[in-house]
């Protein structure tokens, strides 16, 4: 297999990123003219909402925080700030158009994650918010992890949910085939799996222009590995059986109370998102 140099994997994520943005702005995307409703909450924040606790009066950045929907959520639990962060120009504009469409205080910055401390400056957050399908797009989970660290203020945490990677390593599934076997990489250090997506997971079908993306598969241990010698000891690892999208075309089936997806025969078979909170020492 020919081995793309790095800068050109995350140039081409990049390209399918920026592809994607008037998707989810769009017909059937994120749905932002639910936010014209003052107490409007993201689907996903409203998951996080009883692990993540009050966030009142505190700094809070939202890393890879794609068009602004879980950062402007974020903002109505009442942190004294919210900060979002990508590296898509488009995503970041359509953000701010949606911190000024929901009347929201949160700001959008763009930038590369790996310049974050750069650009943000450091020890600057008391909370650092990691939200669904961030990890795959990142190509050193010991770098994240050690700019999670700088980000933070003593005391400050970590709080991610994220796909699962036992659910990452599924096969691709159908309506005509929702046989699950394993069929991709468990493991990052693996490298980069290759994948060309002709459409995005929201939207209306409209066919993306740059279709090749790589994803790499962080296992669990990964992780947290990277997280304690980053000098972030774990403080609670949760596992869930749901995932916010139909993640398993065929074999899965949307559940109350939020409309998440699960497996439909015997979905404890499979884990198919995690919560993971980390500290940075006082």
């Amino acid at each position: 297999m020919i081995q793309v140099p790095l800068d050109e994997q995350r140039q081409a994520n990049l390209e399918n990123w920026e592809d994607r943005v008037p998707v989810h702005t769009g017909p059937n995307g994120y749905a932002l003219e639910d936010f014209d409703d003052p107490e409007h909450i993201s689907r996903v924040v409203q998951f996080d909402r009883p692990r993540l606790g009050d966030i009142s009066g505190l700094d809070v950045v939202h890393l890879q925080c794609h068009i602004g929907t879980d950062t402007v959520s974020l903002d109505r639990l009442g942190a004294a700030s919210v900060t979002g962060y990508d590296f898509s120009p488009a995503a970041i504009d359509a953000a701010r158009a949606l911190a000024e469409r929901a009347n929201s205080n949160a700001t959008f910055v763009e930038g590369e994650l790996y310049d974050a401390v750069t650009v943000l400056g450091p020890s600057r957050f008391d909370l650092v918010f990691t939200g669904i399908g961030a990890l795959i797009w990142l190509p050193d989970i010991d770098g994240w992890a050690t700019v999670v660290a700088q980000l933070l203020r003593p005391g400050g945490r970590l709080f991610l949910r994220d796909a699962h990677p036992m659910l990452l390593s599924i096969a691709d599934t159908s309506a005509e085939n929702p046989s699950i076997t394993v069929g991709h990489p468990a493991f990052g250090a693996a490298g980069p799996t290759r994948f060309e997506e002709p459409t995005s997971y929201e939207g209306d079908g409209t066919p993306l222009e740059h279709t090749i993306t790589y994803q790499w598969n962080w296992s669990i241990g990964e992780m947290i590995t990277a997280l304690i010698n980053a000098g972030l000891p774990i403080d609670t690892l949760t596992e869930h059986r749901t995932v916010p999208w139909n993640a398993l075309d065929g074999a899965m089936v949307q559940v109350p109370p939020l409309g998440e997806y699960e497996l439909a025969d015997r979905p404890d078979r499979l884990a198919c998102t995690f919560t993971l909170q980390a500290s940075r020492p006082a």
